[in-house]
């Protein structure tokens, strides 16, 4: 019997890369579901992204992540992109198809896919923290699901204004620029609050986004997109006033789910992946 040494590749370019912890979870679901693929966590310098993606290239790997500061860059390195990542302009996920390098953007898919089982999002109002490329990818999945209106906060009104204008010209859903220059009271009617800022972010782990807490409804979704620390200072202050709420850990997950899904065809158990980076985050014994 012949055996077969040839492994999938797949992983990350991005820069830094040291403190990523996708690497982990992702080699813990091939493990789980028994498949011969490697994650190699890549540091790629601005000036080499382009060698990087050839290299990928050649040795015929089945696909690959992109962080910062590459998400946008990468594009002019790659045949085709998908639509989320057309309309988002970035791309976080490169698949392989035949002998194409196609972009998606999973960024927002994963972060819908988290939302989906505590809310049917068809037709409701959401409060987004943000206009930067996190933001950007949720704020179009949101509306490519069937979210009727976005308020986007943000301090640049450029940035602001012009994510709005983005989702009300590309996408089925009303949006618009609110002046994040004093302390926000969410307003009543509001379904969801999305902190897609860097606000809280290890190592500044007691900091809040400036909103009002007591505007914080009980029954109100809220969730973070920063996965470390998973109990942001936000998520917390939304649980102790009954909030629902769901921390970054879960975007995290399911981006990682989506990306398994383009390069295998596999659907990957998250709570496989959850509970390792739970473990390597220092979350769990």
């Amino acid at each position: 019997m012949s055996a077969n040494f040839l492994s999938e590749l797949t992983g990350s370019f991005s820069r830094p890369s040291a403190e990523n912890p996708t690497v982990a979870m992702m080699e813990a679901a091939y493990r789980h579901h028994g498949l011969d693929w490697r994650y190699i966590n890549c540091e790629v310098a601005p000036e080499d992204l382009g060698a990087a993606v050839l290299g990928a290239r050649a040795m015929g790997w089945a696909g690959f992540n992109c962080s910062i500061p590459h998400k946008v860059a990468v594009i002019e390195h790659l045949d085709g992109l998908g639509e989320s990542a057309r309309i988002i302009g970035a791309v976080n996920t490169v698949v392989r198809r035949g002998d194409r390098l196609e972009g998606e953007n999973t960024d927002g898919q994963g972060f819908v896919e988290s939302l989906a089982p505590v809310l049917d999002l068809a037709g409701k109002t959401v409060v987004l923290l943000g206009a930067g490329g996190a933001a950007r990818a949720v704020a179009v999945e949101l509306a490519l699901a069937g979210v009727a209106r976005i308020w986007v906060l943000n301090r640049d009104p450029g940035r602001g204004q012009a994510l709005a204008h983005l989702i009300n010209s590309k996408t089925p859903a009303r949006a618009d620029f609110v002046p994040w220059d004093r302390t926000f009271a969410v307003p009543a009617g509001t379904d969801v609050l999305v902190n897609a800022t860097s606000i809280g972010l290890y190592p500044d782990l007691e900091a809040c986004p400036d909103i009002d807490l007591a505007s914080l409804r009980p029954g109100l979704v809220v969730a973070d997109a920063i996965p470390n620390p998973p109990r942001t200072a936000l998520i917390r202050a939304a649980e102790a006033r009954g909030c629902r709420v769901l921390d970054g850990l879960g975007m995290l997950v399911n981006q990682g789910r989506i990306a398994i899904r383009y390069w295998s065809g596999i659907e990957a158990d998250a709570r496989v992946m959850r509970a390792c980076l739970e473990r390597v985050l220092g979350l769990t014994a």
